[in-house]
């Protein structure tokens, strides 16, 4: 009698467990494959799953979210005059502009002497100068910036501008930097205000899968000159460095108004981390950060002849005629997922190409069934990957989608001289992209990312071109993963179920 009531206790607990679990967890409206896994981790393994949940759960996230968003409301009401004036542009432009102002809460704007980088070396020679050239500030935030070679240049760099009376800030992400305790206090002794973005505690192995990261690469120099892309500051992009090894990426530089929203986006990012808005309400502070846009007539003088000595030198062809970009910002923090949203816009736009460039690939139904859909409309559908990335994981996964897309008639490249880390899309004559957010859930919806989007001009042209070039470099993918071995299929299968982490 006594074990049967023990036994009925454990069965009524048991069921209250789960019931309460799921009551819980579908509380917090997350995706339903995210919500069935969390159920059963929790309901099946609760010694092990609720201390994974306290750790990287939605919960965990809802904090942030209230800090973030904080940090957010502070930088928007500090910049809402300057998007006021800037409105006259959007509304005079089509639709994607509109969806991405009201997806990113920031407007497109012109760009001026905008150069496209395909080598590391080049963009961190032009880094280089352009901290050279500072007279007030210098911004920069990153995931990965190690002391190797590349980082020391880097460093050094900053640190004469910090002892030049220059104010330089850099905001690092806790677990991708990698700068010796040494190198951290030379830094600070120079002046160089050095912090982490979305600290953690050493956990082992946990710090290599932790979520909510910056991914984001991002420099501002006296706001008006910056750079965005996939390049990390770190000596696996230098061929210098790495020779043949050295990995194939995409960086931008951009100068004038379009980077207003740069500096927007790293200021966001370092009041969440510091809490510090850095004196933006006084005018002449505002001001500094935010300099007057120019107008029409001296845009055009200027387009050609730069404003000042570390704004980059366009190619022959950019310099005829002002480009307009717009910088989308997302992260888990928003709901709407803003880069995810506004690929899926582009990729349903496209009317004649489809030119995508991603390390990672391991894409969300959504983007997924646009891509196929593209492909099926007779849209020149062209991905290019990696022939094999730093992640096996990744990679198993990522084959398990070729298939149903070379089906729909897209076409699959396999870069092949080294690691392929550009993220970037071609879409008709009308966009560019360049950014950090490759096409996984990682980036839509688990780090912080950014993007540069371009519309129309030279830059779409030159990125086209660089695709082409690529193209030389790899090979057209044949192989039907559902003919491979069966083990193949099987880890492919099994990495596919870790596609919302990878």
């Amino acid at each position: 009698m006594i074990t049967l009531s023990w036994g009925l206790a454990l069965g009524i607990a048991e069921i209250a467990w789960v019931v309460g679990t799921a009551c819980f967890i579908m509380l917090e409206r997350r995706s339903p494959t995210a919500t069935l896994a969390w159920i059963m981790m929790l309901a099946a393994l609760p010694l092990v799953g609720v201390p994974i949940y306290l750790l990287i759960g939605p919960r965990r996230l809802r904090r942030k979210k209230l800090r973030l968003g904080l940090a957010r409301d502070r930088v928007v009401q500090l910049l809402r005059p300057w998007n006021a004036a800037r409105g006259e542009l959007l509304s005079s432009q089509g639709q994607l502009m509109r969806a991405g102002a009201l997806l990113g809460h920031l407007p497109p704007e012109t760009a001026r002497n905008v150069q496209l980088f395909f080598d590391g070396d080049a963009c961190y020679d032009a880094i280089v100068t352009a901290i050279g050239g500072a007279r007030q500030h210098v911004h920069m935030e990153y995931y990965i910036f190690r002391d190797d070679q590349t980082g020391m240049r880097i460093v050094n760099a900053l640190i004469e501008r910090a002892e030049a009376g220059v104010e330089v800030r850099l905001l690092v992400d806790a677990v991708g930097v990698s700068l010796g305790h040494h190198v951290t206090r030379d830094l600070r002794s120079a002046g160089v205000n050095v912090q982490l973005f979305n600290g953690v505690r050493p956990l082992g192995l946990w710090r290599r899968v932790m979520n909510f990261r910056t991914h984001r690469k991002i420099v501002v120099i006296d706001g008006v000159v910056g750079f965005t892309g996939g390049m990390n500051v770190t000596d696996d992009h230098s061929a210098r460095a790495r020779g043949k090894a050295a990995w194939r990426d995409t960086h931008v530089c951009l100068a004038g108004p379009a980077i207003h929203s740069l500096q927007a986006t790293f200021l966001e990012n370092w009041v969440f981390s510091t809490g510090d808005d850095l004196g933006c309400e006084a005018q002449s502070r505002f001001i500094q950060f935010f300099p007057p846009t120019p107008s029409g007539a001296e845009l055009s003088a200027s387009a050609g002849a730069g404003a000042g000595g570390n704004e980059p030198k366009p190619a022959a062809d950019a310099a005829e005629q002002p480009q307009i970009a717009q910088i989308l910002a997302s992260g888990p923090d928003a709901d709407g997922y803003a880069i995810e949203a506004f690929y899926f816009a582009a990729i349903t736009s496209a009317n004649e190409r489809l030119w995508l460039t991603t390390p990672y690939f391991v894409p969300g139904e959504g983007i997924l069934a646009a891509i196929a859909g593209a492909a099926h409309r007779g849209v020149d559908v062209r991905l290019l990957f990696p022939r094999k990335t730093d992640s096996v994981w990744v990679d198993a996964a990522s084959r398990t989608f070729h298939d149903e897309l070379r089906a729909a008639g897209a076409k699959i490249f396999l870069y092949e001289p080294a690691m392929l880390h550009a993220k970037t899309a071609v879409i008709d004559d009308e966009l560019a992209i360049v950014g950090t957010a490759n096409l996984d859930n990682r980036s839509f919806r688990l780090n912080f990312e950014l993007i540069a989007a371009l519309y129309g001009g030279p830059c779409v042209a030159e990125l086209a071109r660089a695709f082409e070039k690529d193209l030389t470099y790899a090979t057209r993918e044949h192989f039907h993963e559902a003919r491979s071995p069966f083990l193949q299929r099987l880890v492919g299968s099994a990495a596919r179920l870790l596609a919302p982490q990878l």
